[in-house]
């Protein structure tokens, strides 16, 4: 089997017979599909039209649009940019020419007339190189693709997690409005979770406990940064019927990479119906 059957080559010279013998020559040895164009702005054309080109064979001296110009357009176009270009010439006799081919993005030269073995070998590397490219690139897709379902079933167990506890969840922006609320914090306040989201964690608590709770949000903040999770306390939620419910009530943060609050996690048990619990310390 031909390992570069599915690569396409452009060849590009204003002189019938040198395409001739280029095709002829990259076909019998390396059984890749062969484009030809006999001009620069036919080469432009062709490489846009076309879904993929990965590699062009561009004389340097040609009528109208020359090689370097060919190039420059070549390498300015986002869906052509990339695509390796070897110059032919019978005029490389400068390092100023040379760098002129380089800097107009050449990755390599050919001398006419053309050497047969050169040729072949220059195109075999370069295929080689662009085969390589494929593979890292398959690779990191699968690897993308691997990560991406992991984190998919990690986000679902995590929901499911927290869909199912028992615990009212309620998280909080660092300036204590509630972002999110687990179906056991609506069930708890007799709220619908788009009825939580914007209200003031102190709008849950008892009256005074309220006014307290908006208070000390910046000492929660400065216990947060300081320690990551607030021990739990003894509090009471004021549910949307009015219905009073004790809970047990702890607080943690999450943080960016810089240190900084970003969500504050607040967990709470409703302790309705059990003895009264030792009070822990913010």
């Amino acid at each position: 089997m031909n390992r570069y059957a599915d690569f396409r080559i452009l060849i590009v010279d204003d002189n019938q017979n040198n395409l001739f013998t280029l095709r002829a020559l990259i076909e019998k040895h390396m059984g890749v599909e062969v484009l030809e164009a006999d001009s620069g702005q036919a080469a432009l054309d062709m490489a846009l039209q076309n879904p993929r080109i990965d590699l062009v064979v561009l004389d340097v001296q040609m009528p109208g649009m020359d090689g370097f110009q060919t190039a420059s357009m070549l390498k300015v176009r986002q869906k052509t940019r990339d695509i390796p270009i070897i110059f032919l010439t019978a005029a490389y006799k400068t390092d100023e020419f040379q760098q002129k081919g380089y800097e107009v993005g050449a990755a390599d030269y050919l001398l006419k007339p053309i050497d047969d073995n050169q040729l072949i070998n220059k195109i075999s590397t370069y295929l080689r190189l662009i085969e390589k490219e494929r593979d890292m690139n398959r690779r990191l897709e699968t690897l993308v693709e691997e990560r991406t379902a992991e984190l998919r079933l990690a986000k679902q167990y995590l929901e499911n997690v927290i869909n199912n506890m028992g615990e009212a969840l309620l998280l909080l922006e660092p300036g204590g409005k509630i972002n999110a609320a687990n179906p056991a914090a609506c069930r708890m306040l007799d709220y619908k979770e788009e009825d939580l989201l914007g209200m003031a964690i102190g709008d849950v608590f008892e009256e005074e406990e309220a006014v307290q709770a908006n208070a000390f949000m910046g000492t929660w903040l400065e216990a947060l940064i300081r320690t990551g999770t607030i021990s739990s306390i003894e509090a009471s939620f004021i549910a949307k019927d009015q219905r009073r419910v004790p809970v047990l009530f702890s607080r943690t943060a999450l943080k960016d990479e810089a240190g900084d609050i970003t969500d504050i996690i607040c967990i709470a048990k409703d302790m309705t119906g059990y003895t009264r619990v030792e009070k822990g310390q913010a």
